[in-house]
């Protein structure tokens, strides 16, 4: 049983996140010493998801201001939006942050050396193989981190020397794993397995879920859905009041047969559902979703034809947020159940 220090009795975790915050947001003595943060030069070890149509640079920003480390989501940038981003970005903070780029975006030679040309130091590939562009971004002094979805792949990031791992359960909204394997199995079993420095993420909104995770052996975590529904998220405001407070169960991985996908279940994932109980091709499929389908839902904000990708978590997030009072507030909240829990202190 855990032995709660008697100042904290009686107060809920959110209360004690805001009476001790502004303390150990002051103080340097407080800076989390672990891997990740050595790794990528940051505070706290809390990275936001580079999500599509959310993160852009003044989420990005607002998170590194904060001692996380935020990253633009090129998979929903054209070349030249990256680097206008990428510019604003670093005009907007003088601390470390990051880009995501899925490896199965079609101009990814472009996007590549928008990163080498602009001086970005860290990036954060997913959905693909992190052997193919590893060695070319450490060549140009890149720390690079891959997203898994299995014990398997985190293997192949090691063998091809990536410098950490983010191991992602299947909680998480937006494009997931095939094997389904929620975050709690997820992170022991890829602990076990490799000896880089481990993110985890998926379903992870809190500082009681951050401090599980890394009691299970995780070195911080990348967080999505919360950030996504944060103040500075280009997500459109709708898209936001739709998913804060959403029933449970409201979402549903499906597209199983093509690139499975967590979303909120409105008309258009009813379109799909059905196509897929029918036995529709995969081309049927293509053809179903179409181009923007993402944008139309996230960015523009029509909640019925739009795709609309948010982890499960959401339903336990009512209000929006600024990104730094986020951060505040998981940190603290680690911190303190860590230390009550008798562990090491991180920061």
């Amino acid at each position: 049983m855990v032995d709660i220090p008697d100042r904290f009795r009686g107060m809920n975790a959110s209360s004690v996140a805001f009476v001790s915050h502004t303390a150990f947001v002051e103080s340097k003595k407080h800076y989390m010493k672990n891997r990740v943060c050595e790794l990528f030069g940051i505070r706290y070890p809390i990275v936001q998801g580079g999500m599509v149509w959310c993160s852009g640079w003044r989420l990005a920003a607002a998170v590194s201001n904060a001692g996380g480390l935020g990253l633009l989501g090129a998979g929903s940038m054209h070349p030249d939006m990256l680097r206008e981003h990428i510019v604003k970005c670093r005009a907007a903070t003088d601390r470390p942050f990051g880009v995501n780029v899925p490896l199965m975006y079609p101009e990814i030679d472009k996007l590549m050396q928008i990163l080498v040309e602009e001086g970005v130091k860290i990036v954060f590939t997913s959905a693909g193989n992190p052997a193919l562009y590893t060695d070319f971004l450490h060549s140009h002094g890149i720390i690079v981190a891959h997203v898994v979805s299995s014990t398997r792949f985190a293997l192949k990031c090691e063998q091809a020397g990536v410098d950490a791992v983010v191991a992602e359960g299947f909680e998480a909204g937006g494009h997931n794993g095939r094997e389904e394997t929620s975050t709690l199995c997820l992170i022991p079993a890829v602990r076990r397995s490799v000896s880089l420095p481990l993110l985890a993420a998926g379903g992870i909104a809190s500082g009681e879920a951050m401090a599980a995770v890394m009691m299970l052996g995780a070195d911080g975590v990348q967080v999505g859905t919360r950030f996504a529904l944060s103040c500075e998220s280009s997500a459109h405001a709708d898209f936001k009041k739709r998913c804060l407070g959403q029933p449970e169960g409201d979402t549903m991985l499906t597209l199983k047969s093509l690139s499975p996908t967590r979303l909120v279940k409105n008309d258009f994932f009813f379109q799909v559902d059905e196509a897929q109980k029918r036995g529709a091709s995969l081309e049927e499929l293509r053809v179903l979703l179409g181009k923007g389908r993402a944008k139309k839902g996230i960015f523009e904000g029509d909640l019925q034809e739009g795709e609309l990708e948010i982890g499960q978590i959401a339903s336990t997030l009512t209000r929006e947020q600024p990104a730094a009072e986020i951060v505040t507030e998981m940190v603290a909240t680690c911190r303190i159940l860590l230390q009550s829990g008798g562990e090491k202190a991180f920061f």
